[in-house]
């Protein structure tokens, strides 16, 4: 039979552990969702897709038109790389992965490399639009406002999600169960 004070300690340390569980998988699927909306874009460009081109850059407007097959097979590679990267985590959250340590780790350098990126390339984006920095050569206004309001903000909620999904399932000391001894006890 289980002491009533320590089945109380177990009750309330098991409500965080599952809250922070629900917090993780709700977590994981916002990084889910925010990457396909990424994968799906890369995909769509890859299929000859216009809607939206221009606010990655002209550049990726002139390839399209001047080498679509290449822009094409290029783009569905990095659709294909951008849903693994989604989903991966999201299998990991569920136990559907073998190798659960090696894809956190995967994991939490892709998390932090999406924040790192889009959080730098927001601001920066963002600084030249408010005419802080002033490229010699000009810049490409829609480009600029889709890495700015888009794009690198999208990878950097992707990598804030998954990072803080990471961080709400990870491995946690439990408190050991001592066996009631026979005599005196506190």
């Amino acid at each position: 039979m289980i002491h009533p004070q320590l089945r109380r300690a177990v009750k309330v340390k098991n409500v965080p552990v599952k809250r922070q569980l629900a917090l993780s998988r709700s977590l994981v699927w916002v990084a889910c969702a925010a990457g396909t909306v990424h994968a799906g874009f890369s995909l769509y460009w890859a299929f000859g897709g216009q809607w939206l081109l221009d606010t990655v850059g002209q550049w990726a407007v002139q390839l399209s038109g001047e080498a679509p097959l290449a822009a094409g097979i290029t783009l569905v590679i990095i659709a294909a790389v951008k849903l693994l990267a989604a989903a991966i985590p999201v299998a990991v959250a569920y136990g559907r992965l073998p190798w659960p340590r090696f894809w956190r780790t995967v994991s939490w350098a892709g998390g932090l490399l999406l924040i790192l990126y889009g959080g730098l390339n927001t601001m920066v984006s963002g600084a030249v639009l408010a005419g802080i920095i002033r490229p010699a050569d000009g810049y490409d206004r829609n480009a600029m406002i889709g890495h700015a309001w888009l794009w690198d903000p999208l990878f950097f909620i992707w990598g804030v999600a998954l990072a803080l999904s990471l961080w709400f399932s990870r491995p946690t000391d439990r408190p050991t169960v001592r066996r009631p001894t026979r005599g005196y006890s506190r």
